[in-house]
């Protein structure tokens, strides 16, 4: 079974999984009998750096809203720094309701950045 030295890109695939489906209010008998493996795998995979075969790693992805980029081409993702790869994480997780408050901040702060590059620059 391949483990995380054998798979460059999956170093953070089960703190991952961990915590999407901890995000959601899962349990790990739920997440593990939705993808059909045993929970105490689900632990191995979350906790002990264990990677699953393919099809387990696909479901995890879809169930727990990864970014499957992130594992298959860890080169694009890590030109992002790991506080923009938790955020673009986080906003996947979070409900629609909510993402014109997350979008408002953003612009906000786009705001801010913008008036103290003009006051740095003055």
């Amino acid at each position: 079974m391949p483990n995380i030295k054998d798979c460059p890109g999956f170093e953070s695939f089960g703190a991952d999984v961990q915590q999407a489906r901890e995000a959601v209010g899962m349990s790990r008998r739920e997440l593990a009998e939705r993808v059909g493996i045993d929970p105490r795998y689900l632990a191995n995979i979350e906790l002990c750096g264990t990677i699953p075969s393919v099809p387990v790693v696909m479901q995890l992805i879809r169930l727990c809203k990864l970014p499957a980029e992130r594992y298959f081409n860890p080169g694009l993702i890590r030109e992002d720094s790991e506080q923009r790869q938790r955020t673009s994480h986080k906003l996947l997780l979070c409900p629609e309701k909510y993402l014109p408050i997350v979008e408002g901040v953003i612009d906000g702060a786009i705001k801010l950045n913008e008036i103290d590059g003009k006051t740095e620059g003055e």
